[in-house]
């Protein structure tokens, strides 16, 4: 089971701009479900002259039993934006709260 969890999901129907990979040993349980894989995806969208490109991330979690795709910020957010989120969710032990919601998701789903 693929699950995009997206207001509009057609916004992620085509290859990230980037990717970072946060985990992808494969051998790390939570509640049953064996996580894969956790990356957040860059969507550059639009440019703007004064603002900027205009960037959707995505988290994206890959499960034994599906996976999950979900908005994690989005907006006018600068250079690097995908970089620096990603060292903020490494440091404040974000990536374990990408994880929960991602099981929240796909255990509604399933049952």
């Amino acid at each position: 089971m693929n699950i995009v969890d997206l207001h509009e999901p057609e916004r992620v129907n085509r290859a990230p701009d980037d990717v970072e990979v946060l985990l992808s040993s494969g051998d790390f349980l939570q509640d049953g479900f064996r996580i894969f894989k956790v990356e957040l995806r860059l969507y550059n969208e639009r440019t703007d002259e004064k603002l900027g490109t205009y960037s959707l991330i995505t988290s994206f979690v890959e499960t034994d039993k599906g996976s999950v795709e979900m908005v994690y910020d989005e907006g006018f957010r600068g250079k690097e934006v995908l970089s620096r989120a990603s060292t903020f969710l490494t440091s404040n032990l974000g990536v374990s709260g990408l994880i929960l919601r991602s099981i929240i998701s796909l255990r509604e789903k399933i049952t």
